[in-house]
């Protein structure tokens, strides 16, 4: 009986032993997943622009090398990441992805290889159902293994894994057991590919599974054949006019403000990416846009055209102090007040210093805008920049108040 006492004492011991050590080992794991995204990744997609058709290998080469040299990488944007229309219309005969023999002819090793010689990071969109988003049967679903085993060997170091379609339909609990499935075998083969879900709206095990997320639908865009500030910033697109409803830049950012309390520790919302340059905003309006995914720390993916940036696309994508906001991992910045066409947005930084948006939606009108300090947790006198101005206000005491003209906003940085 004693001996039993004493191999139960010893079994009860190593259970507890062994318990804390597998909590070790998880702890372990979740900090080297979260180091992967430390802060909101930055980069570049090809779907916003170039759409699934307009790709190709000599294209990509283009673009690897404008981002290098034209000061994109140095500002932080070190993402190449191809969207849909890589790949073949079908799978090999061992259910393994196919680069498009056309496109593609090279495959996509070189261009990964090609990349990371530049000291960039390179990326690949992919389909967990059964079809990609036009039914091509080219779905990772059963085939799980095959294709991450392709990703790991080709040196990829970004994965957007995009809902699409399943034969059938998906539901809840399909959808996260695929999701669950994709984090767990990349877990087992690489430590290093940032995986992106991109299923089109919030869910609570995202954090768990990934390192960003989509909050929202597609954002209207040059690809669907969008044009005009009232399609692509604020105003309302009727359905008839895409098969798949497409959101304005105001409409995502209201939607991605929900679960902002879920931002942080190696994980960050996905507002979708950016649509600065040629896709008809105006220069304030993409101002506007831009400050607002810094403010909410959204990861910067560039959807622009990098082999023709304007010069004041450029002053507002490599605006360091922009990046800098976005880049602080303390919070995702929050809308804190809304009155009629006018907005306040405010993000918490590490330093103790608050950035804040002041939003003029105003059509035609000038609006004065004000803010009482003490709601952002500011109760002392505080310096007063302008972040896109490069230009230091003043101080202010109390209550921040400026006009801002109609569709424009003032993107401040405040100091204690």
């Amino acid at each position: 009986m004693k001996n039993l006492f004493f191999s139960l004492l010893l079994l009860t011991t190593f259970s507890c032993v062994k318990k804390q050590a597998n909590k070790k080992q998880v702890l372990e794991d979740i900090s080297q997943e979260q180091q992967l995204a430390g802060s909101p990744p930055m980069g570049w997609n090809s779907w916003n622009y170039y759409g699934k058709h307009q790709i190709n290998e000599n294209l990509i080469i283009r673009i690897i090398d404008s981002i290098s040299a034209s000061g994109l990488q140095d500002a932080g944007y070190e993402y190449i990441v191809i969207d849909g229309g890589w790949r073949d219309t079908k799978l090999g005969a061992n259910g393994e992805l196919l680069p498009h023999p056309i496109k593609f002819p090279n495959g996509i090793k070189r261009l990964a290889n090609y990349a990371h010689s530049k000291g960039l990071k390179f990326g690949l969109h992919t389909v967990p159902g059964t079809a990609d988003c036009i039914n091509d049967p080219v779905g990772g679903y059963g085939k799980e293994e095959i294709h991450i085993q392709q990703f790991v060997d080709w040196g990829i170091d970004f994965i957007k894994l995009d809902k699409c379609k399943f034969k059938g339909g998906w539901n809840e609990d399909l959808l996260k057991d695929t999701y669950f499935k994709w984090h767990k075998l990349l877990k087992e083969k690489s430590n290093s590919i940032v995986l992106s879900i991109s299923a089109y709206r919030w869910r609570e095990w995202y954090p768990e599974v990934s390192q960003m997320a989509r909050t929202t639908g597609d954002i209207s865009a040059r690809v669907a054949g969008m044009s005009g500030t009232d399609a692509v910033f604020d105003g309302t697109i009727k359905e008839s006019e895409s098969t798949w409803k497409l959101l304005t830049v105001m409409e995502v950012a209201k939607i991605n403000d929900k679960s902002a309390q879920f931002a942080g520790n190696g994980f960050w919302n996905d507002p979708d990416m950016l649509v600065t340059g040629e896709h008809g905003l105006t220069y304030t309006e993409q101002q506007s846009h831009f400050a607002l995914w810094c403010i909410m720390s959204s990861p910067l993916m560039l959807g622009n055209n990098p082999l023709n940036m304007s010069k004041d696309e450029k002053s507002i994508i490599l605006n360091e102090e922009a990046i800098t906001i976005n880049q602080d991992p303390t919070e995702q910045g929050k809308r804190i007040r809304q009155e009629n066409d006018t907005e306040v947005w405010a993000k918490k930084l590490k330093d103790g210093k608050v950035a804040v948006l002041l939003l003029n939606r105003n059509q035609k009108a000038e609006k004065n805008i004000s803010l009482h300090l003490n709601d952002i947790g500011l109760s002392q006198n505080v310096s007063v920049k302008d972040v896109y101005n490069k230009k230091e206000l003043g101080t202010a005491k109390d209550v921040l108040a400026f006009d801002i003209p109609p569709k424009s906003c003032l993107f401040l940085l405040l100091t204690q």
